[in-house]
């Protein structure tokens, strides 16, 4: 039963059912999603006090005037310098808000359709950053391995670079999650749970089960994989500060923006070069549409006609982690 509203032009009563409730309950959106939706929140309310000189706590619902939301997308775009990626997504937040306190109070339409009728802004394809497979090396091979913290620091990188892993996939990585030191004939694999809490499974190499395997030498089922220098689990911004740091300490690569993400187009363009289906790496990768994957048929023109004939074969294929074919055991067999 939903809680009984005060005055019903009160913003912060609305915005509770919407962040607490609606989203997690009746929407059921992924957590980045939901995260996404407060930090939205957490930028517009500041901003929209201060144009309207109120305390955020007395907004109304109607403070957030289309006009109000304009300046902030402005905002977002020429003061903090966001993407138009960014901008949209945090568009999109205040569009969900506004149709579901339309939903439930009818005399609020005309206003959520002004806020809904905001359009949303076509950004140009952003080119995919990669590393060649010396580059990806020279990387992995910046953590000192003499030292406890180097094994662990390349042991994460190389998780990254294997599986094609999400951030919040390796942050989120437990024990349990590995199935390492099986028989011979058995490769070591991974389960990740990615968008939408997706579960797939990813084979792993040689030497990144050995790694995993020192690292969680002693640790209980439910214990994280991946931890920092305190201890604790590593978080997104951790994993991104040691991708940048080693990054920076590789000529090629200093001047270049190398983030997690970069790694993950690594090993898909990888394991395209090893002549993989595409199928098989937007299953690898966990991606929901192979048309999402298709941007890696773009990366090696030598490999685009072949790729793109395998496309339209493979849309209809079955939805495997991975097979055994020669492209993907070239890959696991090269590293």
């Amino acid at each position: 039963m939903e809680e009984t509203m005060g005055d019903p032009r009160t913003l912060g009563p609305w915005l509770r059912r919407f962040l607490a409730d609606y989203i997690v309950t009746e929407r059921c959106l992924a957590r980045n999603t939901q995260k996404s939706y407060r930090d939205t929140f957490t930028l517009l309310l500041p901003f929209i006090s201060a144009k309207v000189r109120k305390p955020a706590d007395r907004l109304d619902v109607e403070d957030i005037h289309p006009s109000r939301v304009l300046h902030f997308l402005a905002h977002l775009e020429e003061d903090r310098g966001c993407s138009v990626q960014t901008r949209n997504q945090r568009l999109t937040a205040i569009r969900s808000f506004a149709r579901f306190v339309a939903s439930r109070d009818p005399a609020r339409l005309a206003w959520c359709a002004q806020i809904r009728s905001i359009a949303t802004k076509k950004a140009a394809p952003q080119p995919i950053s990669w590393m060649t497979r010396k580059e990806m090396e020279a990387l992995l091979a910046v953590p000192d391995r003499q030292t406890l913290r180097g094994r662990a620091e390349h042991a994460l990188l190389l998780f990254l670079y294997n599986t094609g892993a999400r951030v919040s996939e390796a942050t989120r990585l437990q024990v349990d999650n590995l199935q390492i030191g099986r028989h011979r004939d058995k490769h070591a694999l991974v389960t990740l749970c990615g968008k939408g809490d997706k579960i797939r499974q990813c084979p792993l190499w040689p030497r990144t089960e050995e790694a995993l395997g020192e690292l969680v030498r002693g640790r209980a089922n439910g214990d994280p994989v991946f931890i920092s220098r305190h201890r604790k689990r590593y978080t997104r911004f951790g994993v991104y500060r040691l991708v940048e740091r080693c990054a920076a300490r590789v000529p090629t690569l200093a001047a270049r923006a190398i983030t997690p993400h970069v790694i993950r187009h690594t090993s898909a363009c990888h394991l395209l070069q090893a002549g993989v289906d595409l199928n098989t790496i937007r299953a690898w990768l966990g991606h929901v549409s192979l048309e999402t994957t298709n941007i890696y048929a773009e990366i090696d023109l030598e490999m685009k006609a072949k790729a793109m004939a395998l496309c339209d074969a493979a849309a209809s294929g079955p939805d495997r982690p991975w097979k055994q074919d020669k492209g993907v055991m070239a890959f696991l067999n090269a590293i």
